[in-house]
């Protein structure tokens, strides 16, 4: 089956993942408004994490994402409404009869912020760099079982030059696939199918995308002051750009903000244009004329490691993982620790987020509710896997990332667990928002706070992380009828999108019946923002955010 965990999201619209974490700051790395554009129209934004990556081959999260979006483009890009547009292609592809070869012709404007020509051997050299196995990109995952030899190149049976795409010639480029994916071209939005300028990336070695000083840009904006510990940075509009008519901010000053009140302090003193709200400050400024809240696609759940150090932990039972999903009141949690505007998960699929491609319903609504918090059943099901076990008394250290609200929900998970399940001891282990990626990739960890967004609008951008071959499940999670299912949507069904929906319903009944994972919440987005800003776009997949309209009257 190989991580043909793409493969399973072959009718996909596009997505984006995990959206930020939480970052810090102190005053002393609070951005100057106008520190180096004097009186020139700027905007002051916050992040919630520092960014693990700029480099579009080894960007995985939201954070990442985002900044990637403002400074690079794909050959389409997503507008204000999640509608697929032309980028660095001059228009709408051509495909052959079998839908399997797109022909896309490169606009003669696209720039590099150098003022060499986008190419399309950039986008040649950068997806071989991608499923080249030495490069170890996690996201390669992305192509494996759509662009043709992807999945044989990701194994080491073929060499990346084999990979379905090739340069006609400068601004012709030819893409194959494996089999017909009705939405590739709004795939073709997402960062990790940006172009990289070959010349360039060669020449800087080791030290491309390490800091802003060593990269170049086709995107709206160019990058200034960053370096990759950075709690600040900044984006200036890009001269270079083909659309920079669009393009009404001269320059972004961005800064890492961990805490809900430094942001709000920030905010109250001008020093923020918007600022994220969470748990209490979310709640206190609902009555504020500056407070908008919106629905995201990110989902937060708690992950069951079940091999660890080469050995079984207590989660390879699945009473053990019923009993600690069914314990926890997903309600309470939103109203009491995170107030803005996150609702109970009651599936991995979001709500309002994908639809039946025939009738239009909520895949949400569709699918049903699953592990409803049962305070009796938990405790039955703890009561026989202790049994099973062969265990009275336990401690499991549950991995959070520094961002306040996911320090809060910790401490809410764990008092949770420890009050419900007898005998049941919980250590946090806290640790920053990119270490907790690295020990989430090393599989150092028994149970994690951790969450998904979706990479393309399809179902499948959810579920298929949980397959078992699949590089993000990292938890050894293995149900075959799940995997069975899963495979079949991506394959034998591709071609009936009713059947292959009904599969992927199926499949999560069998994934959260098994309790693999345990859904927490779909998170909210609670900001205060200065009624003069205008054009903050927030997609519900591929890249979380876009700041190309942004503009302060």
């Amino acid at each position: 089956m190989n991580k043909k965990v793409w493969v399973v999201g072959l009718l996909i619209g596009l997505v984006s993942l995990v959206l930020a974490a939480c970052g810090g700051s102190s005053s002393s790395e609070e951005v100057k408004t106008g520190s180096k554009g004097g009186n020139k129209n700027e905007v002051n934004l916050m992040e919630t994490a520092e960014i693990p990556s700029m480099d579009s081959k080894k960007g995985t999260d939201g954070v990442s994402f985002t900044a990637q979006n403002q400074v690079f483009e794909g050959l389409y890009y997503l507008d204000q409404d999640d509608q697929v547009q032309p980028g660095v292609a001059a228009g709408e592809p051509e495909l052959n009869d079998a839908q399997t070869v797109y022909t896309i012709k490169l606009r003669d404007d696209a720039k590099w912020s150098n003022g060499t020509a986008v190419t399309a051997n950039d986008f040649v050299y950068a997806w071989q760099k991608i499923v080249d196995p030495a490069t170890a990109a996690e996201y390669a995952v992305i192509f494996d079982g759509v662009v043709k030899n992807a999945t044989a190149i990701i194994n080491g049976e073929k060499k990346p030059e084999e990979l379905g795409v090739k340069a006609l010639d400068d601004q012709t480029l030819e893409i194959t696939l494996e089999q017909p994916v009705p939405y590739f071209q709004s795939l073709l939005t997402f960062p990790t199918f940006y172009p990289q300028n070959q010349e360039y990336v060669e020449k800087q070695g080791e030290n491309y995308a390490k800091d802003s000083e060593h990269m170049i840009y086709n995107g709206a904006f160019v990058m200034k002051d960053w370096k990759n510990t950075s709690k600040t940075w900044r984006f200036e509009k890009n001269d270079k750009y083909w659309d920079k008519g669009s393009v009404k901010t001269d320059a972004i000053n961005v800064q890492v903000v961990k805490e809900p009140g430094s942001a709000v302090n920030l905010f109250d003193t001008g020093k923020l244009d918007r600022a994220n709200l969470t748990g209490d400050y979310a709640k206190q400024k609902q009555s504020d004329d500056n407070y908008q809240t919106e629905l995201e696609s990110f989902v937060y759940y708690l992950k069951f490691n079940q091999k660890q150090d080469g050995k079984d932990t207590i989660f390879a039972n699945a009473n053990a993982r019923k009993a600690f999903a069914l314990a926890i009141d997903k309600q309470q949690l939103v109203d009491t620790v995170l107030g803005n505007g996150s609702q109970p998960a009651t599936g991995y699929v979001p709500a309002k987020f994908t639809f039946n491609p025939e009738t239009q319903e909520d895949f949400r609504t569709e699918s049903g509710t699953y592990q409803k918090n049962d305070q009796k059943a938990a405790k039955d099901y703890w009561k026989q896997a202790k049994q099973e076990l062969g265990i009275d008394k336990i401690t499991i250290e549950l991995l959070v990332d520094d961002q306040d609200f996911n320090k809060k929900s910790g401490e809410f998970i764990q008092n949770t667990l420890q009050e419900q399940l007898d005998g049941v001891t919980v250590d946090i282990k806290t640790v920053p928002y990119k270490n907790r990626l690295q020990l989430d990739e090393n599989q150092d960890y028994t149970l994690q706070l951790t969450r998904w967004g979706p990479d393309y609008q399809d179902p499948s951008t959810f579920l298929s992380t949980q397959m078992t071959d699949n590089n993000y499940n990292r938890a050894s999670y293995s149900n075959a009828e799940f995997d069975q299912l899963m495979t079949k949507a991506s394959t034998e069904l591709v071609t009936q999108p009713e059947e292959r929906w009904q599969a992927m319903i199926d499949a999560e009944k069998v994934l959260l019946d098994d309790a693999g994972i345990a859904p927490l919440y779909q998170s909210g987005l609670a900001v205060l923002q200065k009624p003069e800003l205008t054009g903050v776009v927030h997609h519900l997949f591929g890249a979380p955010f876009s700041y190309k309209w942004i503009e302060k009257k």
